[in-house]
């Protein structure tokens, strides 16, 4: 469809009546390859119940020194991106326990791309994850900033969350090389942690790695979540104009029911649900993927001599085929490095995040079928975000255990319980490596308790208008949790006809980003039913 025209936006929408509390349960977003425990603390506490706003006025009082961005690129590869004279860096200074706020502090980084014209603030970007880093996305998609016209209008600033990224201290628990070689928790259906000790040995890692377990207890949304306000605060703004992918959609949402009068605009693309468990949303999030992966091998039948084979039906088994020389052992790619089981799945999960990267997996498949796993051990680099340095720019450590925090955990019989169903929701990856053992959820030995309950998002009764951008193919975090968030907040709905993971600005769609800009720009929303297509 066209953009709606802007004498049919609405500035101020009648709301729907707004439920106290959601009916059902908590939900948690998906990493860039579907990453995926009793909470003690409200998931969104009021603004000022943990620690007085006067106790913080030195961390809003910082002034911020912006400068190039030589010490915010981690890679040999980001150097390039970040030596951009367009793109600034600074850091702000925040506590890492907010009940203690003279204790030890940590350090958040900035990216920012300055406003063409007259700025009217900041619109502060979190790409998702947890363990997604806003500073590489904003310095990685620039073009497409300077492109919209967004960026005439706002300053456009990527965040690392707290631990994640360019942020100090590092959430961490293993070496890039150890990601290389295999020798870390490795994640199918769930994390293949069958025992105790390999939950204890994964604690005791990330501990060490994180610089203690004061890191580890303050990892949580809910920090970053203040994170956002003193930054907010640090910026200029009066009030938070923000976007948010996928799990930086809990954080947006999360933010504008803890802080509803500090927000100015809230754009909440590739929606978490509230209203599923954690649990719930893990299961909802392989049957995205797995009808993704049906209509793949759709799309592959229509060619001749297709790797999944010609009937659709059949090309789960086809696939359990193709990946059964990876599952009885490891097979080298051509630099040396070795491609398991695992990698490949995590190959095929990322590129089902795009409709345009089909041809990427089918011609992967067709390869690793024929003994070469260089294309899918590619697909697997990109989930990761590893250069060809060897440097990972997302990895499983910062996601465990931000995760840790959030997430009610489960019981080993839980835990197995819940492989199992993935297996039925999702059969591409019924194999007995994914779902056949008893597993230990990898947060059982965790130093600290988690700090959000279910429900995580509860009382959304004051909340300024927000947008929601839900593609009705996403395959990771599914359109009824668009449906739902919008319903929860009283915000506006954007569907998105596609297949794909995040619209805004990514998927290419000029009636998305009018639409979007628009709000951005004249806070007027999409009128009911409004609709775009990829």
């Amino acid at each position: 469809m066209q953009p709606v025209p802007r004498e049919n936006m609405r500035s101020r929408p009648p709301r729907p009546p707004r439920p106290q509390r959601l009916l059902a349960g908590a939900a948690a977003a998906a990493a860039s390859a579907l990453l995926v425990l009793t909470g003690c603390s409200s998931a969104t506490p009021e603004p000022g119940s943990s620690t007085p706003e006067a106790e913080l006025d030195a961390y809003h009082r910082q002034k911020l020194d912006w400068t190039a961005c030589r010490d915010t690129a981690k890679s040999e590869s980001d150097k390039k991106l970040f030596a951009d004279p367009a793109l600034e860096c600074a850091r702000v200074e925040v506590p890492v326990d907010y009940d203690k706020p003279e204790g030890n502090k940590a350090q958040v980084a900035l990216t920012r791309l300055r406003a063409t014209g007259d700025a009217r603030g900041s619109l502060l970007i979190d790409p998702g994850g947890p363990g997604g880093s806003g500073t590489q996305m904003v310095a990685s998609t620039q073009p497409l900033w300077q492109s919209n016209p967004i960026a005439e209008h706002f300053d456009i600033v990527g965040f690392d969350p707290r631990g994640i990224g360019s942020s100090t201290p590092s959430l961490d628990c293993y070496t890039d090389k150890e990601y290389d070689a295999g020798e870390v928790p490795r994640y199918g259906a769930v994390y293949d942690i069958t025992t105790a000790d390999q939950a204890a040995e994964l604690a005791k890692r990330c501990t060490e790695a994180s610089g203690g377990v004061e890191n580890l207890a303050n990892a949580g949304s809910a920090n970053v979540v203040q994170d956002m306000d003193v930054i907010r605060e640090v910026l200029g703004d009066d009030k938070l104009s923000y976007l948010g992918y996928s799990y930086g959609t809990e954080l947006g949402a999360m933010y504008a029911t803890t802080y509803p009068d500090r927000v100015r605009a809230m754009v909440l693309d590739g929606a978490v649900s509230p209203d599923l468990t954690a649990k719930e949303f893990r299961v909802a999030s392989f049957e995205g993927l797995q009808a993704r992966f049906n209509d793949l091998a759709a799309f592959c039948a229509e060619s001749t001599g297709c790797v999944l084979g010609d009937d659709p039906k059949a090309a789960d088994e086809r696939l359990h085929d193709i990946v059964q020389p990876v599952t009885d052992a490891p097979i080298a790619s051509s630099s040396g490095r070795k491609v398991s089981v695992w990698d490949v799945y995590l190959g095929i999960s990322s590129g089902l995040f795009s409709e345009k990267r089909w041809p990427v997996i089918i011609s992967a498949l067709t390869a690793l079928d024929a003994g070469n796993a260089d294309e899918i051990l590619a697909l697997r680099d990109l989930t990761y975000g590893r250069g060809p340095d060897g440097v990972y720019h997302t990895d499983l450590d910062t996601n465990i255990a931000v995760r840790c925090i959030d997430w009610p955990r489960r019981t080993t019989e839980e835990h197995t319980a819940l492989a199992r169903r993935i297996g039925e929701a999702a059969p591409m990856f019924d194999l007995d490596v994914f779902t056949g053992a008893s597993y230990h959820n990898e947060c059982a030995a965790w130093p600290a308790p988690p700090t959000r309950d279910e429900p995580w998002l509860t009382d959304t009764a004051d909340v300024p208008e927000t947008l929601v951008v839900s593609t009705t193919g996403d395959p990771a975090t599914p359109h009824e949790g668009g449906i739902a968030m919008a319903r929860a907040l009283g915000g506006s709905l954007l569907t998105v006809d596609g297949k794909q993971h995040g619209a805004y600005v990514l998927g290419g769609s000029k009636c998305v980003d009018d639409i979007v800009n628009t709000y951005l720009i004249d806070l007027e929303t999409p009128p009911e039913n409004a609709r775009c297509t990829l």
